[in-house]
């Protein structure tokens, strides 16, 4: 039997769940999930491998209208991966309407070569009558491959999902061992999962101003415990106080949560530290931007 592999891009406008999707199918903790928009900031690929094939998912930001620099960064990246993979999922969510921003985007996939599954996102939320509904607003645009509503929270219709990207891959290579599930280094991992609490704790004004520097992993001598220091980095002095809270409880919420996950992560027990600092502006600085890791 011939080996089936490729690569396959995950896109959407932000919060349709492109993060949860990847995460259920890969079965760790990879990519930060949020209730907040434009979570995602750099194109995680992630794999997953089966006896007869594999596919490597490119999970890029939401596609929306840059702000600044940062934005511009995460819309390059969404759009460079379009021509360049097998197969592009388009992603939406439950929402019966469809705005302005969709319909700009299925203009864009109209004009990539690139085969193409419309995928609908959190069906455990509606009837299968809207269900429907969602899929008839698409009738105009036939240039999807398949249509597959899912609920990724449920792991409901995922199975089938994998089962039509399978058979759009070309015959290739096992690019990637049976064991590996993640190109990302562990220090962005890490990072990523500090950054995802804090997006759960913080007030609304805050997420999009902040990033998380590592500035240590070390395991200790002779013993099973990691020592972790990194740094919340916020871009107001008012947010500093924010994120650290009334008596520190929030920052100390942040970092057990965090703890938790990266000891899942990392298999092992860890001792992690927390600092916040204030960057003014870093999201329109290119060097701190590539500092961390939005290259």
């Amino acid at each position: 039997m011939d080996f089936k592999s490729g690569f396959v891009t995950i896109i959407g406008r932000p919060n349709v769940g492109k993060s949860t999707l990847l995460n259920n199918i890969i079965g760790e903790k990879i990519a930060i999930i949020s209730d907040k928009p434009q979570t995602t900031r750099n194109k995680i690929q992630c794999v997953y491998t089966e006896d007869d094939f594999q596919i490597v998912f490119l999970d890029t930001p939401g596609l929306h209208k840059p702000k600044n620099k940062l934005g511009d960064y995460m819309v390059r990246v969404a759009n460079n991966t379009l021509n360049d993979v097998d197969v592009v999922l388009w992603l939406v969510d439950e929402s019966t309407k469809m705005g302005p921003g969709d319909k700009y985007i299925l203009e864009q996939l109209k004009e990539i070569k690139t085969p193409k599954i419309l995928v609908i996102n959190k069906i455990d939320k509606i009837s299968g009558e809207d269900v429907e509904g969602i899929i008839s607003n698409y009738k105009d645009y036939d240039f999807f491959d398949h249509i597959v509503p899912i609920s990724a929270l449920n792991n409901k219709g995922v199975n089938k999902l994998i089962d039509y990207i399978k058979g759009m891959l070309p015959v290739g290579p096992k690019y990637f061992p049976d064991d590996m599930i993640t190109d990302q280094p562990e220090r962005l991992i890490i990072g990523e999962i500090i950054r995802e609490k804090a997006l759960h704790y913080l007030e609304q004004e805050v997420p999009h101003g902040i990033a998380v520097g590592i500035d240590l992993i070390r395991q200790r001598e002779g013993q099973d415990i990691v020592d972790i220091n990194a740094t919340i980095y916020c871009e107001r002095d008012s947010h500093k106080g924010i994120i650290i809270g009334k008596k520190g409880r929030k920052l100390k919420g942040i970092g057990k949560s965090s703890r938790i996950d990266i000891e899942r992560l990392l298999g092992s027990k860890v001792y992690l530290e927390l600092w916040v600092k204030v960057n003014k502006n870093w999201r329109d600085k290119e060097k701190i931007l590539k500092n961390f890791g939005y290259r």
